[in-house]
């Protein structure tokens, strides 16, 4: 599978809002942690709505459990090795990796830590991102800020062999100033999207110059995320009409923040994987853009995914209406049928995304099981 040229589009401007200070601290938590942990039934256990583009109310997407499971114990490594770091420049450098022992994994989703457990090397971890929260992490230092600004003393002073990263956190000269004092520093190409998990799936493998290792895991991950789609597909009406319009809403209401999220945004991937008829697509909407009353009226979508951070930022759905006419006189808007999910999960595409996948059907699709769930906090 080759890997895209592109850097991180959606976390890098993600990151370079919330840099700016577009961001509210501490809303990536969202207080879902016990309700993860609890038991939820099959998919195909579930009551599925009739009409689920008719439903009235908003939910909450949860996830059952957030730890993430080892593919191997102890995987074999081949060092040193040569990696390729991309640059922002759009080149590409071949970097020696000679050690392993301690490692410090930077991006705004977690996604690069994540990874790196699921592979099997947790115990090389370091230090984290701020997005890095699932269990088992609790005890690696943090070394970014609320801002997801990096705190390069902190790093420093962890003594790393090797830093690796996809530049959405930063400044990015900072990072890369790293290296003046003898450290590793890798930039992965970390694309939004399931195909862009699988590579970065590789890319991290070969850092530890376990190849091997990488290949099992992404061939598990895309085995996951296929049978979670196809899962998801009994869920899905038959019929055209009958499926629900969608749209992705990136909301800092403290900030005045009001995005729609179109194709190659990440999500249009996850849209189409949850049965959906993407809104922003028939528009013609790329990437992630300002929202606009005239789009957001002409798209009339009968359902908004947006994070939990964000819908707490404009003091919930209320809050949101109120803030937000247009929004107010769509059909979600109307029905209320806003679905959220924790920030550091809905776009965070890596060894969780069948999961996400997962809580996403239930919340669109058996919203009341999720308000059951929901119900016993």
């Amino acid at each position: 599978m080759s890997i895209p040229s592109q850097q991180p589009r959606v976390l890098g401007w993600i990151a370079t809002a919330l840099v700016a200070g577009l961001t509210l601290v501490g809303c990536s938590n969202t207080g879902h942690e016990g309700l993860q942990k609890q038991f939820q039934p099959a998919l195909e256990e579930v009551e599925i709505l009739e009409n689920p583009r008719d439903y009235v109310g908003p939910s909450t997407a949860v996830v059952q459990s957030t730890d993430i499971d080892p593919i191997a114990e102890n995987p074999t490594q081949t060092l040193p090795t040569t990696v390729t770091s991309y640059q922002s420049n759009g080149t590409t450098e071949e970097i020696e990796i000679t050690d392993t022992t301690r490692v410090v994994a930077l991006d705004i989703a977690g996604s690069i830590a994540a990874t790196i457990w699921a592979l099997g090397f947790s115990d090389t971890l370091v230090g984290v991102d701020q997005s890095t929260t699932f269990p088992g992490t609790e005890d690696i230092e943090t070394v970014t800020s609320g801002g997801h600004t990096v705190n390069a003393e902190a790093i420093i002073g962890l003594e790393p062999d090797v830093v690796i990263t996809d530049g959405s956190v930063g400044p990015r000269d900072v990072v890369e100033q790293l290296t003046d004092v003898g450290i590793d520093v890798v930039f992965v190409d970390n694309e939004s999207s399931f195909e862009g998990a699988e590579n970065l799936v590789h890319q991290v493998a070969a850092v530890y110059g376990a190849p091997e290792t990488g290949e099992q895991l992404a061939e598990q991950l895309a085995g996951e995320i296929d049978a979670k789609v196809d899962e998801i597909a009994a869920m899905v009406p038959e019929n055209e009409d009958d499926k629900v319009r969608m749209l992705f809403l990136y909301l800092r209401g403290n900030a005045g923040v009001y995005y729609m999220f179109g194709e190659e945004s990440g999500a249009d991937e996850l849209i189409d994987a949850l049965g959906g008829v993407d809104v922003a697509e028939e528009l013609g909407w790329d990437g992630m853009k300002p929202m606009t009353d005239e789009a957001l009226v002409a798209a009339n979508p009968d359902l908004i995914l947006t994070m939990s951070g964000g819908i707490e930022s404009v003091d919930g759905v209320q809050g949101l209406l109120q803030e937000k006419p247009a929004v107010a006189i769509t059909k979600a808007g109307e029905n209320q049928r806003i679905v959220d999910m924790d920030d550091g999960m809905i776009l965070s595409f890596g060894p969780r995304s069948a999961d996400v996948l997962d809580a996403l059907a239930r919340a669109i699709y058996a919203p009341d099981s999720v308000a059951n769930l929901v119900g016993e906090e």
